[in-house]
């Protein structure tokens, strides 16, 4: 039976690992020159710039993804760091016991609960209830169960779901509280500011920043040394080596429909490849409105298409710098103020920074020398498209006149940076959305609701439409590697169940 497998991203090269591994035959059709969708690096001169990626749930035995990515890479083989820090964030109207205006996030649990003991004993209470919360995740599997579909499964299995009840009950007792919420209840000033920094001014699900700081403690986020080329490199490698195929420079405009059921896709040439099914591992939006032409849609469908259920999660500037400088001494994430507002071209205002610094990765920038990467978070994102599109030449000016300032405000930082760059990059939205066609440049599909454990609202078939399948990082908001590879696999035992097919791993 034959698949046609719409993007190269981590969810179209897992879905295609599995597929093949189940006996199908698949071809991934891939818009752009190469793998891996948002998961990329890109060169420079001698240096290597990051998409973002800084860490992978699931890097060490400690959480269940481990399992699940070790189907298909050989773990062991990848060398993982656990930072000491999830982040540096330098406050600015407050200061800590000693005048540290820096707050460091420590991914060891005892050093952090000492830490924070330290920075403000009268916070005991609520910090031990913080860090008793994260030790409780630990005893936890999460997600449960991760390698099964609860539907799929017999009675006699389902019942085993039981000795995981405790689990909800668990963070639907937390999964209110957000870094606002907790920061109120705390009386320093200074650990108050931090926490409502955590993302950068953002009132969001604690939990976002607690499961990882919980696994971190375990060693199992870790960073893998050589980057987002390396790791999405090897996921391809492991498709090829099943017999799998890519055809790169290959856009899908349509999806093809008889009697309402998928039966191959349409390029942008005009070429037609009939399939037995389709699976599209493509932006979401552009798969249900624009490939399907929205036929297959019900009410909640229309909710997400219009984002009255979800927003869109946000777009990214990156300023890349390669620096002939080492940055030993430095944060490797640091999140700071700035003396004077940054407005950007799309009219975003920032008051302060957040700085990539590769200072850990020697793969990245030759010795002595350093990858640095600022991203600036906008929901602007058509600005940059549609100026791109217009007007291109004042597309590039603006962005050099911006990396130009951008520049400016780390040298008053850090001091020695004008003089040492060597290479710069900037992406926009508008490269996002060039490269992924991700719905208004979105960086990881939608952003999450303050009930982050909620249902996930995208389903992997569509209403009244069959032999159509879907997966990829909008099937739970908060996206990310995780989802993808999750959200493939799951998409794939459907489809085995739905086919009478033996799924490949359960062979």
């Amino acid at each position: 039976m034959n698949v046609s497998i719409i993007g190269a991203g981590v969810s179209g090269l897992v879905a295609g690992c599995y597929l093949q591994m189940s006996g199908y035959h698949t071809k991934i059709f891939e818009r752009a020159t190469s793998f891996g969708g948002l998961c990329t690096s890109w060169k420079r001169g001698e240096y290597t710039f990051e998409s973002g990626f800084q860490w992978l749930l699931g890097s060490g035995p400690a959480n269940p993804f481990y399992q699940l990515w070790s189907e298909l890479l050989e773990m062991q083989s990848i060398h993982f760091i656990t930072h000491e820090s999830r982040m540096d964030i330098e406050v600015k109207e407050s200061q800590g016991p000693t005048g540290d205006k820096i707050f460091h996030l420590y991914t060891n649990l005892d050093r952090l609960t000492s830490y924070l003991f330290e920075i403000s004993p009268e916070d005991q209470s609520a910090i031990e209830k913080l860090i008793r919360s994260m030790r409780k995740m630990q005893s936890f599997e999460i997600p449960p169960m991760i390698k099964k579909i609860p539907r799929l499964l017999p009675l006699t299995q389902k019942i085993r779901y039981i000795r995981y009840l405790p689990l909800p009950f668990f963070l639907n007792k937390i999964r209110k509280e957000t870094n606002y919420s907790f920061a109120r209840r705390l009386k320093s000033p200074f650990l108050r500011e931090a926490f409502e920094l955590l993302f950068d001014g953002e009132d969001l699900p604690l939990m976002i920043i607690m499961i990882p700081l919980a696994y971190s403690d375990l060693h199992a986020t870790g960073y893998p040394i050589g980057g987002a080329s390396m790791f999405v490199r090897r996921l391809m490698e492991k498709y090829l080596t099943l017999g799998g195929q890519i055809q790169y420079k290959s856009t899908v405009r349509k999806i093809l429909v008889q009697n309402h059921c998928a039966s191959g896709i349409q390029l942008e040439n005009g070429d037609e490849i009939p399939s037995d099914l389709v699976l599209s591992a493509a932006d979401w939006h552009f798969t249900v409105f624009d490939a399907l032409d929205g036929r297959y849609v019900n009410k909640e469908i229309r909710k997400l298409g219009n984002q009255k259920r979800l927003k869109v999660y946000y777009s990214l500037v990156i300023v890349s710098l390669g620096i002939r400088r080492g940055f030993e001494e430095e944060s490797h994430f640091l999140r700071f103020p700035v003396d004077r507002d940054l407005i950007s071209p799309d009219g975003t205002t920032y008051s302060r920074l957040e700085a990539h610094i590769y200072n850990y990765d020697p793969t990245l920038a030759p010795e002595g020398k350093t990858v640095v990467s600022i991203s600036f978070y906008t929901r602007n994102a058509d600005y940059w498209i549609d100026l791109r599109e217009t007007n291109r030449s004042q597309y590039d000016h603006i962005k050099k006149e911006f990396a130009g300032e951008v520049i400016d405000l780390m040298e008053k930082r850090f001091g020695r940076i004008k003089e040492f760059v060597e290479e710069m990059d900037v992406a926009t939205p508008a490269t996002l959305f060039r490269h992924t066609n991700n719905w208004k440049g979105s960086a990881q599909g939608w952003l999450p609701g303050k009930n982050l454990i909620s249902q996930s609202p995208v389903e992997p078939t569509l209403p009244g439409l069959k032999n159509f399948y879907y997966a990829g990082h909008w099937s739970i908001p908060g996206g990310g590697l995780p989802v993808a590879l999750k959200s493939a696999r799951d998409v794939v035992q459907i489809i085995c169940w739905n086919q009478g097919q033996r799924f490949g791993i359960d062979k």
